[in-house]
């Protein structure tokens, strides 16, 4: 019996999401302000996209190369998918803040639903209408091309991927734009936050188009996979954080900065142990003792998960890494360890990329990728961290690869170019990442009896009481050492 009950609890979640659906659709429907653009775009733009097409084609074809003409259509397929789907956004912005504003929101909030009902039930309330209008957009599209002259009829491969970027491009804003309605109290403040939005699925957009005109469709496979891993994210997210009871209780949203500074500044001197508990009465107060006796140590056991991600994406990166030196392997006159000297140090400060041979220099440089990773980590979930860590351990991974294919010993070069600086150097980048992917993470899964803004200030606080008391020490000395004793190493090892 027990066996049986779980899938009926799950079909009546699901029915009962279903219910808010058909009743936001319902209301959808008889707005004309939502239904005449949607009408228009889904009818009238693609004939347009015909015309637009037929003519361009007929135009280009005198004075390029044919095969640009080739590359017209699906580009413009994909805008007449895309534009229709841009009113997901509009729908889900109002789906929560705008039925605050029309006092009509306590009737919904009030259903006996659960939040995990009402959350999903929105959601797709503001996916369906726009995703069938950008289908029926597409199928007009090519009907409409399919019998004009000369008819254009598209790879299958193509035609499922416009069907797939676009189902999983409106799942990115709608989830998006429902944690944005969600969070806010009034219109405005959620229409100026949709550019966070808006701005990266117009680059996305303008990355789509390069590969339609290369006429590269296999690499937006690529696109479909990562828009679902941020679909997976933001509902994650947005489910995570949804709770009706903030909705009814939000005010206006206000900026008080002596409130910021004293919730961040009591994060960064309290014991992390009471970061998150309410009515404490730790008094918060600098002591640099208990900081690395205590704080230091704490932190770091509390960032085992996020230690272990970067660290597998460590590991892919050396594999990655060994992977594109067998691909891609450097010429023997081009690398060599034979003729290392004095000038060989000195020449490789005039290569624009590298920081130059000083302490200084490659201190800013690692200090800077660390703190470039906690910015970027805010805007991207931490999903960029992850990439800069790829990248950062490839390179390394790559070049000691090409080391062992020049049939050099590796141990050797590692022990004299890299571990010298590296036993300080490493651990301090790893440990900056670590807590810089916790920043972004924490907007998807804020600690319990946190909203995001007290989680964004307790992840941000504890990053940079980790940077300033262990990682730029840690970097000072790696620096010394690289800019000092790494070249005498490698002189007396391999120097003539």
């Amino acid at each position: 019996m027990a066996v049986q009950s779980i899938p009926r609890r799950r079909r009546s979640s699901l029915s009962s999401a279903l219910v808010i659906t058909r009743r936001e659709l319902r209301d959808s429907l008889k707005d004309w302000r939502i239904v005449t653009p949607i009408v228009i775009l889904t009818l009238i733009f693609p004939f347009l996209m015909d015309f637009t097409s037929r003519w361009a084609t007929n135009w280009v074809s005198r004075f390029t190369d044919p095969i640009l003409v080739e590359r017209i259509n699906p580009f413009l397929l994909m805008i007449v998918g895309f534009f229709p789907i841009s009113f997901s956004l509009i729908i889900a912005l109002e789906s929560f803040v705008g039925e605050k504003e029309r006092n009509s929101i306590e009737p919904i909030l009030s259903m006996p639903l659960t939040d995990l009902e009402l959350y999903l039930g929105k959601m797709l309330s503001s996916l369906m209408l726009p995703l069938m209008a950008s289908y029926l957009g597409i199928t007009v599209f090519l009907v409409s091309r399919f019998f004009t002259s000369p008819p254009w009829v598209p790879p299958l491969e193509l035609a499922i991927l416009m069907f797939l970027l676009n189902t999983v491009e409106a799942l990115v804003m709608v989830s998006g734009a429902v944690v944005v309605s969600s969070q806010t109290t009034s219109v405005r403040a959620a229409n100026l936050l949709a550019s966070f939005i808006i701005i990266p699925m117009a680059l996305l957009i303008q990355a789509q188009s390069i590969v339609m005109f290369y006429a590269e469709y296999q690499a937006l496979w690529w696109f479909v996979l990562v828009l679902l891993v941020i679909d997976l994210i933001l509902i994650r997210m947005g489910i995570r954080i949804f709770n009706r009871e903030d909705i009814l209780s939000k005010e206006l949203d206000e900026l008080h900065i002596r409130n910021i500074w004293r919730e961040f500044k009591g994060y960064f001197l309290r014991p992390p142990e009471f970061a998150v508990k309410r009515g404490n009465t730790v008094v918060a107060k600098f002591d640099i003792v208990r900081f690395y006796r205590h704080d230091i140590p704490y932190l770091i056991r509390d960032q085992a998960l996020a230690f272990g991600l970067i660290l597998i994406a460590v590991v892919t990166a050396i594999i990655l890494g060994s992977s594109f030196a067998q691909q891609f392997p450097i010429p023997s006159e081009a690398f060599s360890l034979d003729n290392v000297s004095a000038d060989t140090f000195e020449n490789v400060q005039h290569i624009q990329f590298l920081p130059e041979i000083s302490t200084t220099a490659i201190f800013f440089n690692n200090l800077r990728v660390i703190v470039l990773a906690g910015i970027i980590s805010v805007f991207s979930f931490g999903s960029l961290t992850l990439i800069l860590t790829l990248i950062n351990a490839g390179l390394v991974s790559f070049l000691i690869a090409q080391v062992v294919q020049l049939n050099y010993n590796p141990w050797t070069f590692v022990g004299a170019f890299i571990l010298p600086h590296g036993i300080f150097e490493i651990p301090a980048i790893i440990i900056g990442m670590t807590f810089a992917l916790r920043i972004g993470a924490a907007l998807i899964s804020p600690p319990q009896g946190l909203d995001i803004g007290q989680s964004l200030l307790l992840t941000t606080a504890n990053f940079i009481k980790i940077l300033i008391f262990l990682i730029i020490p840690l970097l000072l000395i790696a620096g010394y050492i690289e800019a000092n004793i790494t070249p005498q190493i490698v002189l007396a090892v391999y120097g003539r």
